[in-house]
């Protein structure tokens, strides 16, 4: 390439879409996420705040950061918004649906079964409460979060699954992309910089309240009206910050450098900054760079994932995780108990993805192909 070293080269230069480890990237962050809530459910708490808050919350700020990257990506190669979102929502609900189906269903009545008895289990499923908890909650903004008062005798009560609600966020910022692409917004090289200045300056105006702001709503933290407009602030800076830095990443990718010393300096300073009281304030860009360009820099067959389960053990390792608690497993050492529930989650996800997440990709392929061809014919007689 004119005018550029491959001693130095750029994110542009080495980010190949078909060949790179960002879904090995994204199988690490989900099954981060289940390593550490099995410290919260099996009634655990890590003491040290530093490696809490980065545990906590690293693991999907990491996931935004990437979306951010990919998403961005995708909007600027969707000829048209209505093929952008019909992508987006095909990757997000049938996966939800079917997780939301199997909770109800299957891993709930089970676990309640084990728990305190078939009796228990049957006046479960013949009540409404599996199809309440399915219904309230397939339009991604949880409104039920329990399934008839289960699961309950357990550290994280009245919880099925307390990973969704990331999900309703990640929507958002879908459709942030497409209100300001739609508008032109988006094709300004400025524009991402300034908004990433813009919410980095309301991250800082925010009290440090890492027990509000990083807790899931109805959660087993306790707030007043007051602090409603607190957590919302909170949450929609902490999402909208990494997202934003994954886009930072891909608006620049032209002159970002990707290099693995600057991987080690960027996942220093992540480490680092996690002694502040909102670590993303230093560490957004830098996580978003140590995750992106390590997944573009590592060219390698064997980690290009064309399987993705990442989606289907983030959503279904928290009900797993309950189902092993309510089984009395709750004593393991938080490490082997996250050992455990990942290999007991990934023949769900696997089966999610084989069975629903990947046809639903090859229904999109097939929808957005034959509207394509559609447009490009044109219509075959006069309209009435």
């Amino acid at each position: 390439m004119e005018g550029k070293s491959w001693r130095n080269p750029a994110l542009e230069d080495v980010f190949d879409p078909r060949n790179n480890a960002l879904n090995v990237w994204r199988l690490i962050l989900a099954t981060g996420v289940v390593f550490w809530h099995s410290w919260p459910l099996t009634g655990r708490h890590m003491s040290f705040v530093p490696a809490a808050q980065l545990l906590a919350n690293g693991w999907v700020d990491g996931f935004f950061a990437v979306s951010g990257f990919l998403i961005t990506w995708s909007w600027f190669r969707q000829r048209r918004a209505r093929d952008y979102f019909l992508a987006r929502a095909l990757r997000l609900f049938p996966g939800l649906w079917v997780c939301l189906a199997v909770t109800a269903f299957v891993i709930a009545p089970i676990a309640v079964a084990i728990q305190t008895g078939g009796y228990a289990a049957t006046t479960m499923l013949l009540s409404p409460g599996p199809f309440e908890y399915v219904l309230g909650n397939s339009g991604l903004n949880l409104l039920k979060h329990d399934i008839a008062g289960t699961p309950n005798g357990v550290p994280w009560l009245g919880e099925w699954n307390g990973s969704l609600w990331t999900l309703f966020w990640e929507a958002l910022c879908y459709f942030m992309v497409a209100v300001l692409g739609a508008v032109g917004v988006l094709r300004r090289r400025w524009a991402i910089p300034v908004l990433l200045l813009m919410m980095l300056i309301w991250t800082l105006t925010l009290p440090p309240v890492p027990a509000l702001v990083d807790a899931p709503p109805g959660a087993h933290v306790h707030v007043d009206a007051a602090n409603n407009l607190l957590i919302v602030s909170g949450l929609a800076t902490r999402f909208g910050l990494m997202f934003l830095a994954g886009a930072f990443l891909y608006r620049f990718r032209d002159v970002i450098p990707a290099r693995w010393s600057l991987v080690a300096v960027s996942s220093v300073v992540v480490l680092a900054s996690s002694a502040l009281p909102n670590y993303r304030v230093i560490a957004a860009i830098p996580m978003a760079y140590a995750i992106i360009v390590s997944g573009a820099l590592v060219r390698n067959k064997y980690f290009s994932l064309n399987t993705d389960l990442s989606y289907g053990i983030y959503i279904y390792a928290f009900p797993v995780q309950q189902l092993l608690v309510m089984s009395g497993l709750a004593f393991l050492n938080p490490v082997v108990f996250a050992i455990a529930a990942v290999l007991a989650t990934v023949p769900l996800a696997a089966m999610s993805w084989f069975l629903v997440e990947k046809r639903a990709i090859t229904l999109k392929s097939r929808l957005i192909k034959k509207d394509s061809a559609a447009d490009a014919i044109g219509p075959t007689s006069p309209g009435p």
